[in-house]
């Protein structure tokens, strides 16, 4: 097959890594694969070797014309069987792109509960007919915009992410260095992964963080992810009238996500609203405790392997956190083997490489 995967950028983000992850499994299982971004390339990118083609779309009708002119001429040539696009602005660009591609049968992925209000879902509504498939990465997003009626009952499939449990594997040396580079000392981290954004609620996390701080003294949170300079200011701030500036540190964007991991000692989620979350499969493929907030797909990743507690629940989240750091470490590691064995039986990359091809072709006889 040939199969163009359309995202919005290439931005350092789950759905992004996820729809990479996927793209060069196709193309190791001897495929055709192009990559195609709406925006114009960013500061910070995922890295591929994948072929990667820039729409430049901006913020403004005259630029979508343009980014759609350009999007024909390169699909002319590479006349794709499947555009498989990921987020609500490629989803949508793609479908209304697909009126001048009859050929190619297009495949929508939504990986949020949460892509936005009403007339986002409408969008969704409206042009659901123009694409031969919508599917989404989880259960409970598939049952969020059922119930939206942004797609319609029984035309949403259901393929969770996929890990590369090999690419998480534990390493004692790999988690000395890192715990020495960052000083981290004998004290119990915490480990915190994602974008500074209102979805990862990261002001509840502090507060539940400094309800443990007074009970622990000496336990540490890292926050892993980008954010504005408003963002994080924000963050530091309240971390300040927390009083708990010597236990948190904010690191900003990172690409050692696996070397961090190793060296924490648990994971932990607090997001308002989530779709399935790359970074807690990844810290379950890590063989790290887990505590997550209930929220969206949350459930279905972890299964019994972690610790679930209602989201914006400052209180029952330090509490969850404090029962896995009183836990005897033999417990703490059985926790951790559970959760990894769980990735490699339930979540492997491969297995999702096989659905996605399957997809692929039910989505193909449909569109033929």
């Amino acid at each position: 097959m040939r199969i163009v995967f359309m995202l919005t950028s290439l931005g350092i983000g789950g759905a992004e890594r996820q729809a990479l992850s996927i793209a060069e499994r196709m193309r190791e299982r001897g495929h055709a694969v192009a990559v195609f971004t709406l925006r114009p390339q960013i500061a910070e990118e995922w890295p591929t070797s994948l072929p990667v083609f820039r729409l430049g779309m901006r913020k403004h009708p005259f630029s979508v014309f343009v980014a759609a002119i350009r999007a024909r001429r390169y699909l002319r040539d590479l006349a794709p069987d499947v555009i498989h696009s990921h987020g609500f602005h490629a989803n949508l660009f793609a479908r209304l792109l697909g009126n001048f591609l009859p050929r190619a049968a297009i495949v929508s992925t939504i990986h949020n509960i949460c892509e936005g209000g009403r007339g986002r879902m409408l969008a969704y509504r409206l042009t659901d007919g123009l694409c031969a498939q919508t599917a989404a990465v989880s259960e409970a997003v598939a049952a969020r915009f059922v119930a939206l009626k942004a797609v319609p009952q029984g035309r949403c499939a259901v393929v969770e992410n996929g890990i590369d449990a090999g690419a998480f594997t534990p390493d004692s040396q790999r988690r000395a260095a890192t715990r020495a580079a960052m000083a981290a000392g004998a004290g119990f981290v915490w480990l915190a992964a994602g974008r500074i954004a209102p979805a990862k609620d990261y002001p509840n996390l502090l507060r539940a963080f400094a309800l443990l701080h007074a009970a622990h003294p000496g336990v540490q949170l890292w926050i892993a992810g980008a954010g504005t300079e408003s963002a994080v200011a924000a963050l530091r701030t309240l971390a300040h009238e927390l009083g708990i500036d010597d236990g948190m540190q904010c690191l900003g964007l990172r690409r050692d996500l696996d070397a961090l991991l190793d060296a924490a000692d648990g994971f932990v989620l607090s997001s308002a609203w989530e779709g399935m979350p790359l970074a807690a499969a990844e810290a379950m493929a890590m063989e790290k405790p887990l505590v997550a907030a209930d929220v969206g797909g949350v459930r279905e990743l972890v299964g019994e392997t972690g610790i679930l507690v209602p989201a914006r629940d400052a209180a029952a989240l330090a509490r969850a956190m404090d029962a896995i750091m009183r836990a005897p470490e033999p417990t703490r590691r059985a926790q951790g083997r559970a959760a990894r064995a769980r990735i490699e039986s339930h979540f492997r990359l491969d297995a999702r490489a096989d659905a996605w091809e399957g997809l692929y072709e039910r989505a193909l006889r449909k569109s033929a």
